[in-house]
């Protein structure tokens, strides 16, 4: 195995330097290529072939078990930014995924065409299926929009901006990471802005998006320029989120009241290329992490699993190799199994299924 393939360092071989003159002890070591049919790894396909994609560049999957099964969501046009760039759903029919349909452009309600962004689908207890996406120039200047389902993601509503905060601008929803729904209802998302430095806020709605309340930001962007959170449930009400760092390392941070207040954040023992994660807590208690396990570079995607959100264990790795493979999704569906979609060479989006028994 290579030294990049080595980069993490499980009990404390390997201490390495990032920015702001930190130290960051990695995980344990990353297990080889996994093979499908075996430890685990039950199912890996694209959601759409390479050579019948619907447009030339795709990224930031989303995907959601409903009452009629998975459906997936990425932006996809010219490429990231572009003009063109609408929201894409795809749903999983008797195993087998439909032709990617868009279902969202930058087109409405707007005096002109902008880029969409970063597609969250979430299903509450009661209630459709929600479709939280950004649209707007760039990650700076970007505003929320909800649509909903009623007939699990084949039509939609019309679109609805989120409205605004005095304290961070334009509400955002979930920022690339799935909500949570909490004990008394409520839907708390894991969001962030990046216009005045890297920072992690939440929003949260008890009524399907129609009000909202703001939590934070809980970081001032300095010590760590933090973005893109994923949250975990633990003991006692406990929560835990998991964010994507400009310092080469995912970081964290606790709350002990439902997330209206986090204690500071600090460094996991995981690196972090500056890309996307995402994480789910599983119906046993334990946490999963999808992420690359590399300080740069996105050619390399993991997945690893704790039982108290601090220890990590790397298991599987789904790719090693040139290119791109990031912005992961993951859940876990009724019946256990683990489901993970992410963008593939920025082509296609690749739906893998394990099972973490």
């Amino acid at each position: 195995m290579s030294v990049v393939h080595r980069i993490v360092v499980g009990l404390g071989v390997l201490i390495a330097a990032f920015e702001g003159g930190a130290t960051l002890a990695f995980a344990a070591e990353v297990p080889p290529i996994a093979v499908l049919g075996e430890n685990g790894f039950i199912a890996g396909e694209l959601i759409y072939p390479l050579d019948q994609r619907s447009t030339p560049s795709c990224h930031a999957s989303t995907i959601v078990e409903t009452a009629d099964g998975l459906v997936a969501a990425w932006f996809g046009g010219t490429a990231e930014g572009k003009d063109d760039v609408g929201i894409w759903v795809a749903r999983q029919l008797q195993g087998k995924w439909s032709a990617p349909v868009e279902v969202a452009t930058g087109k409405e309600n707007s005096e002109r065409d902008y880029p969409c962004w970063n597609p969250v689908l979430f299903q509450p207890d009661q209630g459709p299926l929600l479709l939280f996406y950004k649209v707007g120039p760039s990650p700076r200047a970007w505003w929320g929009v909800l649509r909903t389902s009623d007939d699990g993601g084949q039509t939609w509503s019309d679109p609805r901006t989120l409205g605004e905060d005095k304290n961070i601008g334009h509400l955002l929803g979930p920022v690339k990471n799935k909500p949570v729904q909490l004990a008394d209802g409520s839907i708390l998302c894991p969001s962030s802005s990046e216009h005045d430095g890297w920072r992690v806020h939440f929003e949260v709605t008890r009524d399907l998006g129609k009000t909202w309340e703001v939590f934070g930001p809980i970081n001032d962007g300095k010590e760590f320029g933090a973005i893109q959170p994923s949250i975990l449930k633990h003991a006692e009400n406990k929560l835990q989120i998991l964010c994507r760092s400009r310092q080469k390392v995912i970081t964290q941070s606790w709350s002990h009241n439902g997330g209206k207040t986090w204690e500071p954040m600090t460094a996991t023992s995981l690196p972090n290329p500056n890309s996307g994660t995402d994480a789910v807590t599983l119906q046993d208690g334990r946490q999963v992490l999808v992420y690359n396990h590399t300080a740069s570079g996105r050619g390399m995607l993991n997945v690893a699993i704790s039982k108290d959100g601090i220890e990590w264990m790397p298991i599987f790795t789904l790719e090693n190799s040139k290119g791109e493979f990031s912005y992961p999704a993951v859940i876990q569906a009724k019946d256990g199994k683990v489901h993970v979609t992410y963008t593939y060479q920025r082509q296609s989006i690749k739906h893998v299924v394990l099972d973490m028994k």
